[in-house]
């Protein structure tokens, strides 16, 4: 702050709306705060239409300014790898598009419906699963009130849908009384049981959690938010007071995180973020396997090192800090689950099982089949 805004107050760096309207979003802009990289300088001033830079200046201030290989200066600023296409990549990977019910509301699963609420969020991640319409305004995709209006009537007359989940962009950069309408609105229809926010608001822009924006969110309970980290850096005084206040305004905070290479995929970098997370009152909830987005390639993992991460976390750590590993399965399928092999075979009647550890041991289970096609062991 008084380095790159000197002419800022501590009141001013420490309003949510100062930062939004300061965000780092030009190549100039980063060239007075970052040394770039030829890569980054090109990557930057060829980049147009979706997914523009955006980085609020306090989140700026937990990267490297010198280094470009720094993890999350690498999740905010493009290089060239993000225009290139590798196989398999799709702009709509996930097909959202196609289980559009009505524009802006993806209902995938029975009892469940994605809102999509709005197109901006306060910083914007390169390996965004929707980039194709977040920070585009004016383009392909809109969300004007009136698709709201057609959201919420198409969930009125579904009586299956118990949960919906607000997100977008980030529903936490729309105004306290416009949230505050959108989710009365919902909280209205009986058969909706409750509200979800995903958000990565408290991280990236933490004094936007106000007391009257979590005084607001205490009238909707049934009220439960997910919050997307990524390294444990991010972890600041700043983030600690964020979280605070939600909890205290009994909301269950859960954690999503993508697993990005070279960024957070270590076991010991996980684990430092997910107790630190616990710490701060946020269950660890999904670690996602970095969907398939056109020109992400640069950030994905094979899966083994995913499963690798959960064997280095289950029975290694309590289980509360350990999160569920899925794929969001392209064209639509929904998260599918990845769980190491703890089963090695059956003896008889004996159902044979590895631990953490690598022991082995029996399970009585004399009516079962898991695990007969497999070869037969000796257990402890």
């Amino acid at each position: 702050m008084r380095r790159f805004f000197p002419d800022a107050t501590a009141a001013e760096w420490n309003d949510w709306r100062w930062q939004l309207r300061r965000r780092i979003k030009s190549l100039p802009e980063l060239e007075r705060i970052f040394t770039l990289s030829p890569d980054e300088r090109a990557a930057v001033a060829n980049h147009k239409g979706a997914l523009p830079v955006g980085i609020t200046p306090y989140y700026a201030s937990l990267m490297s300014r010198d280094d470009a290989t720094d993890g999350l200066r690498r999740t905010h600023i493009p290089t060239g790898e993000e225009y290139l296409k590798s196989k398999g990549e799709a702009d709509d990977p996930l097909g959202e598009d196609h289980d559009a019910a009505v524009p802006g509301l993806v209902h995938r699963y029975p009892d469940r419906v994605l809102f999509l609420a709005t197109g901006t969020c306060s910083t914007y991640c390169r390996y965004c699963t929707r980039s194709r319409m977040v920070g585009d305004p004016g383009g392909d995709y809109s969300f004007p009130k009136s698709q709201w209006d057609q959201a919420i009537a198409y969930i009125e007359a579904h009586p299956e849908i118990r949960d919906v989940l607000l997100s977008g962009g980030d529903p936490l950069t729309l105004a306290d009384d416009t949230l505050d309408y959108l989710l009365g609105r919902l909280r209205a229809i009986k058969h909706v049981e409750f509200l979800r926010i995903g958000t990565k608001v408290p991280t990236v822009l933490p004094m936007r959690i106000t007391r009257q924006l979590t005084r607001m969110l205490r009238k909707h309970h049934p009220l439960w938010m997910s919050i997307h980290y990524t390294h444990p850096r991010e972890l600041t005084p700043e983030v600690t007071e964020a979280t605070a206040r939600l909890a205290d305004a009994g909301i269950p905070l859960g954690s999503q995180t993508v697993l990005l290479k070279g960024i957070n995929d270590e076991v010991d970098t996980l684990k430092t973020l997910y107790h630190g997370l616990l710490m701060r009152r946020v269950k660890p909830y999904y670690l996602y396997q970095c969907d398939p987005i056109t020109g992400s390639a640069h950030f994905r993992t094979p899966v083994e090192k995913g499963l690798e991460i959960m064997r280095g976390l289950r029975g290694h750590t309590t289980g509360y800090a350990v999160p569920t590993y899925v794929i969001d399965a392209p064209g639509g399928g929904g998260k599918i689950p990845l769980l190491p092999d703890y089963v090695v075979g059956r003896d008889g009647a004996d159902l044979l099982l590895t631990n953490f550890e690598g022991g082995l041991y029996r399970y009585p289970d004399p009516d079962g089949t898991v695990g007969a096609d497999r070869k037969s062991g000796r257990a402890a």
